[in-house]
């Protein structure tokens, strides 16, 4: 397909999904179908509108085979399932932006892949923390608290910090950190390389293992079976270490891990 006709065609299902958002009814009665069937008794108590209003809606829906009639029920059609799912993904996605606005529009998403960044509804639990003007390692000092209670981490590790380098080291001679993966670039890994503790600690370390790209990225993440964490880097191309994502929800683990294997499968 030519770039000329995918365009020509999202512009043809945008007028579709235009005709659903720009009427609160069409859009209603499809999420309160998107279940199980009901009658129309049941869509007007949950509707709380009045069946004239509910049955010219239905009807409008039935005429582009979105809606169908089951004796006294209706129900959606196979597209109007496929729609309602994707407009619940947009509905969630436009939410999970809006919990974390200032986190998603000040920093660079140019490494987060296109179907990875679609299912950022998965992150609409997630917490945002801020550091301060007077504290500055708010978002730090919690990256480091979640990570002590880890056993097994992978993190995709974007920047060369001594810091982090020595609270990790520290967890892995105690005994908190059991398992460590970490993706980073060539350039990483020869800093490490050349640093006699960290080379002891971690390149020599057998509970560290190593997946070396060759190029530098702009995602700071770490996974684990408990949570996710995610800092970025401002489009001005420097590391922002002030604002961090957490999410320890099912959904938001689900996102992190997907993200993951994407750069392992380089």
């Amino acid at each position: 397909m030519t770039n000329l006709q995918t365009k020509r065609q999202l512009n043809e299902e945008f007028k579709n999904v235009k005709y659903i958002l720009t009427s609160s009814m069409r859009t209603k009665l499809l999420l309160a179908l998107y279940e199980i069937p009901k009658n129309l008794d049941e869509l007007r108590n949950e509707l709380k509108k009045p069946s004239a209003t509910i049955l010219h809606g239905l009807k409008e829906l039935e005429s582009i085979n979105l809606v169908r009639r089951a004796q006294k029920y209706y129900e959606l059609t196979s597209n109007g399932y496929l729609l309602t799912t994707n407009m619940i993904k947009l509905i969630e996605n436009w939410y999970s932006l809006g919990r974390s606005e200032v986190f998603w529009d000040n920093h660079d998403l140019y490494d987060i892949p296109d179907e990875i960044i679609r299912k950022i509804y998965l992150l609409k639990d997630a917490e945002y923390i801020n550091s301060t003007t007077s504290d500055l390692s708010i978002a730090f000092n919690k990256y480091i608290e979640l990570i002590s209670n880890a056993k097994n981490l992978h993190i995709i590790l974007p920047i060369y910090s001594e810091n982090h380098f020595k609270h990790i080291i520290d967890l892995l001679n105690n005994g908190k950190i059991e398992y460590l993966k970490l993706i980073i670039s060539d350039e990483i890994y020869n800093s490490i390389n050349e640093n006699e503790l960290f080379k002891k600690e971690l390149l020599e370390n057998e509970k560290v293992i190593f997946k070396v790209i060759n190029f530098n990225l702009k995602i700071f993440l770490t996974y684990s079976e408990e949570f996710m964490s995610l800092t970025l880097f401002f489009k001005d191309g420097h590391y922002d270490d002030s604002q961090i994502l957490i999410g320890k929800d099912e959904n938001a683990i689900k996102w992190a891990k997907s993200l993951l294997k994407y750069y392992e499968g380089y």
